[in-house]
Order: structure tokens, then C-alpha cells, then sequence
């Protein structure tokens, strides 16, 4: 298992990862159904890609694929006043308290809330609150989606690296989440409390494209980094993508609490109870 793991951990790191990401992104959008049709079908050999429930199920390029839509109803959101929904299809990793402003990304490897979010926030509104590791495989669904009624008040971009975001690399690399390019929205509920999602690019994937603004922030992007917005949307809607897979942080404040079934190794939809909002005293 351990000579398992150190492969794995040499192919996905020890390579040009931001060379190899490029590389990646230039292919993907090579708009040709033969080529899309073949590459779909090497991926499939390597993934449990699941494409039953897209809206297409044909694609001119890889691209095409990886930012598929869903068939209506594919999805179903918990629309319970109290409860923060998912915002994407995941598989759970490190969630539970923040320690202060300290989290952990594995047993034994925490970083700081500071670091993740960049020099110019204030981090102090989640001092104390939760916080849940959403990973998105490269076979999942890559859109992600308002997790309540909420207006986007901010969004910082951060450039960074590439690593792969894998349960093998998180336990190895310190403050990986810090080190790789990244994105923090920062927002406010209709209910009037604030969460921040913080998407994490990852080898393959470093590119974000967010609805309300007219930018795709990747790691050849070189506009402004703190970009002011007033963008609402209503629970469920989507907000962006992905390209490929990656991993989203969800950060509510003190008196949130996860939701029953979210714990390290869970599978979630986008849609299902993710947190709890504080029950009124």
C-alpha cells in the first residue's frame, strides 16, 4: 500500500504541474467529436464517469464534457429554510471546527485560515465557525451551485501552484490548500449571516469561470486579484465551474453545525444538507 501511494503521489506531483495544466487546458478545448468521443473513452478506463445524467450526450471536446449540464431534476435541493445545501457533487474530506482560525486539510496538517484566504481579508467571522472539504473527482459534475439565498459581496483571486489535491497529497504536502491558485467568494445570507466558498484549482484544472463576472480566472490570469461585486442568486442557482475536478471549502461562522451524515468520506450531491444554520434562542 505504502509503495502504492508513493507512485501515486510521484505521478500526480513530481511532474510540471502548471506546464502539464496548460497543456491540459489547450487539449480540452480542441473542438473536434471524433477526438472528444475517443478521449471520453480513455477517461472512462481510469474513472467511474457517469454521463447519464447530462443534458448532452454528445460533445464536441473534452471541454464540452468536463463543464457538462444536468438533466432537469437530476439534482434535488434541500430547500429547508435551515439548511445549507451542498454546492457541488463531492466527496467530504477534513470538516468540523475551526480551531480558532486554525483548520486542518489531514490529521496533522492544519493551516491557517490567513494563509487560505489571502493577506487583504478579514478573517475573524469564522473564527470559532465550521468548515467542510467538498473534493471534486475528475469524473464528478463540475458546476457548483448557491448553497442558500445569498448575494456574492467579493471575490480575491489568489495565483498559486497546481499540486493535486488527492488524500495522498494532502497528507504529505503542508498548507497545500495555500499553496495552490484559488478564489474566495465571499458572501452574505438573506438571513443576514456570512459564509465564504473558497474554490481550490488543482494539476489539470486551474480554471474558474464565475457567472457574475466576466472574467475566467486561471494561472495565466493577470487582472486585478480583489474584485468588488453585488451578485444574488437564490438557493441552488448556479454561481460557476470548474474544468476537470478540484476541491471547494465552505466556511460558515460560530453556530453552524454540519449536517447528520457529514463526516470524512462521505459521498454528497449538490443539493443535499450540508450545515445547519443556528436554531433561533
Amino acid at each position: 500500500m505504502l509503495q502504492q501511494e508513493d507512485l501515486n503521489f510521484l505521478l500526480t506531483n513530481r511532474i510540471p504541474r502548471i506546464a502539464l495544466t496548460r497543456l491540459m487546458g489547450k487539449f480540452s478545448q480542441i473542438r473536434h467529436p471524433l477526438l472528444a468521443r475517443a478521449s471520453i473513452a480513455v477517461w472512462r478506463l481510469f474513472t467511474d464517469l457517469d454521463l447519464s445524467d447530462a443534458k448532452k450526450q454528445k460533445f464536441d471536446s473534452l471541454h464540452d464534457c468536463f463543464t457538462r449540464e444536468l438533466v432537469a431534476g437530476a439534482r434535488q435541493v434541500d430547500m429547508s429554510a435551515e439548511v445549507l445545501s451542498s454546492p457541488c457533487d463531492a466527496i467530504v474530506g477534513a470538516c468540523g471546527s475551526v480551531e480558532g482560525r486554525q483548520i486542518f486539510q489531514a490529521k496533522g496538517f492544519p493551516y491557517s485560515m490567513q494563509d487560505l484566504f489571502g493577506p487583504t481579508q478579514d478573517t475573524s467571522a469564522f473564527q470559532d465557525g465550521m468548515f467542510v472539504t467538498l473534493r471534486l473527482t475528475s469524473a464528478m459534475y463540475h458546476r457548483f451551485h448557491a448553497p442558500q439565498d445569498c448575494t456574492v459581496e467579493h471575490v480575491t483571486h489568489i495565483a498559486g501552484d497546481t499540486w493535486n489535491v488527492n488524500p495522498i497529497a494532502l497528507k504529505r504536502v503542508e498548507r497545500l490548500f495555500c499553496r495552490n491558485e484559488r478564489a474566495v467568494l465571499r458572501s452574505k445570507l438573506k438571513t443576514g449571516e456570512p459564509i465564504a466558498i473558497v474554490p481550490v484549482a488543482a494539476i489539470l484544472v486551474a480554471s474558474l469561470r464565475l457567472h457574475f463576472l466576466d472574467l475566467l480566472l486561471h494561472v495565466d490570469y493577470r487582472g486585478a486579484n480583489e474584485l468588488p461585486c453585488q451578485a444574488s442568486f437564490k438557493k441552488g442557482e448556479e454561481m460557476g465551474w470548474f474544468q476537470h475536478g478540484s476541491t471547494i471549502i465552505v466556511f460558515a461562522p460560530k453556530g453552524f453545525s454540519l449536517s447528520p451524515g457529514i463526516a470524512n468520506g462521505a459521498r454528497i450531491q449538490m443539493g443535499q444538507a450540508l450545515m445547519h444554520l443556528p436554531q433561533p434562542s
